[in-house]
């Protein structure tokens, strides 16, 4: 059982590990409102990360719905994202922890290691119908915090009339080669080729990812030949003109920006765009990322965790656990995920999404592809290795160094 004592002092690296992973949010959010103590007797309390659903909402309504099917009151309190991690902290250095917590899955670890969580195995919280890649961001030194409530991740979108205009088939991007080769079509015939997120933030590292990843590299190992590769491809791009400059400031909304100017004929973005795509007012289309030899790259998987903080009453575990059973049920997931434009944590539910809407398989695909940054039991060494990422991928890119010398200068730097 995980103990967390009131006193405890937090760690200088959990503590700077979650202002880090605070920011690593896949979507954004608004401002949230002022946290509360942990309730006794038939209240429970709920922490989560979506301030913009305000009382009445479908959220809402499926919170009250899971408290009354348990027998209790809940009181719900929606933070923005970086809010919620430190209020998280802060709570449970006061024994003041609320008793369900939706949080970010790149912090969960961090919070694990700090002693905030209980394990599933302490809560008996079942998760054997979830897929595997997306739990283990939920995951470590074998032991499980919670349960996914969905999953987002990046993708490329493609507008369909420039792609026409260039001459390009897009069944004809397999791999980086016919990527390329269709971004220098683009180019010839006057248009805009790829934009994405190349800023100094955990968002720049998020847009990295599949492409450092898809070459081959590990995180353990920021100077790999794979990795150099990922990241000259990156910067041979700019230097042809095939992504703009634009993109070392680009967060991912003002990139999803420029490809909704209809002038460009790739985005890599997420999820969370999808209603923004139907807005854009020309045809697109989406294909995984692609790996440098072809096939589907892993990208990185955003989404929350539904976790159980540890509580000096472990009696309220019980009701705790019935709380999370019911927001991750079955029939609650699918219309949790498609308020939230997630795509479900488990087959069953991803199946009947993409019954309902076509549109979704290339997603489904990419999550089933995904991985959680976190995973490989890196745990809280994750912000360290990401912000030295960020840093090599700003350095190469405004041409201060060699992709190989800046992520050679990395590794040494989380050594």
């Amino acid at each position: 059982m995980n103990t967390f004592s009131r006193g405890r002092r937090l760690s200088a690296a959990a503590l700077t590990a979650l202002a880090v992973a605070a920011s690593a949010t896949a979507c954004g959010s608004g401002s949230g409102s002022s946290g509360s103590k942990a309730a006794d007797g038939g209240t429970y309390t709920i922490w989560d990360p979506y301030p913009q659903f305000a009382e009445g909402s479908a959220w809402t309504k499926l919170l009250d719905a899971c408290g009354a099917k348990a027998g209790v009151k809940v009181k719900r309190t929606g933070f923005d994202t970086s809010d919620l991690a430190n209020k998280t902290l802060l709570a449970a250095q006061q024994g003041n922890s609320p008793d369900a917590l939706i949080v970010d899955n790149p912090v969960v670890s961090t919070l694990a290691e700090a002693g905030v969580l209980t394990t599933t195995d302490d809560t008996k919280l079942d998760t054997s119908a979830v897929d595997p890649n997306l739990l283990a961001a939920g995951q470590s030194d074998g032991k499980t915090y919670g349960t996914p409530i969905g999953a987002n991740t990046l993708a490329v979108y493609y507008n369909k009339k420039v792609l026409k205009e260039a001459g390009v088939d897009v069944a004809s991007v397999k791999d980086w080669p016919s990527l390329t080769a269709a971004l220098a079509k683009v180019k010839q015939a006057g248009k805009k080729g790829i934009t994405f997120s190349a800023i100094g933030t955990e968002e720049g590292s998020f847009q990295f990812l599949p492409w450092f990843w898809g070459a081959g590299a590990e995180l353990t190992q920021l100077d790999s030949d794979q990795a150099v590769s990922a990241l000259t491809l990156w910067k041979d791009w700019l230097g042809k003109g095939y992504a703009p400059n634009s993109v070392l400031n680009n967060t991912q909304t003002t990139s999803w920006q420029e490809f909704a100017s209809g002038d460009y004929a790739f985005a890599e973005n997420g999820t969370w765009q999808l209603a923004n795509a139907k807005k854009a007012g020309f045809d697109y289309g989406v294909i995984p990322v692609p790996a440098a030899s072809g096939g589907n790259a892993a990208a990185p998987t955003g989404g929350e965790f539904v976790t159980i903080p540890v509580q000096d009453s472990t009696g309220r575990y019980a009701t705790s656990q019935k709380l999370v059973t019911c927001l991750t049920s079955t029939k609650n997931l699918y219309d949790t995920d498609t308020t939230l434009s997630y795509v479900a944590p488990t087959t069953e539910i991803q199946d009947r999404q993409v019954a309902a809407n076509a549109q979704l398989k290339p997603w489904v695909a990419a999550v089933k592809a995904a991985k959680g940054r976190t995973s490989d039991d890196l745990g809280t060494k994750y912000p360290k290795i990401s912000e030295q990422l960020w840093k090599a991928v700003q350095s190469a890119l405004s041409g201060s160094t060699s992709p190989k010398d800046a992520l050679s200068a990395a590794q040494s730097a989380v050594k």
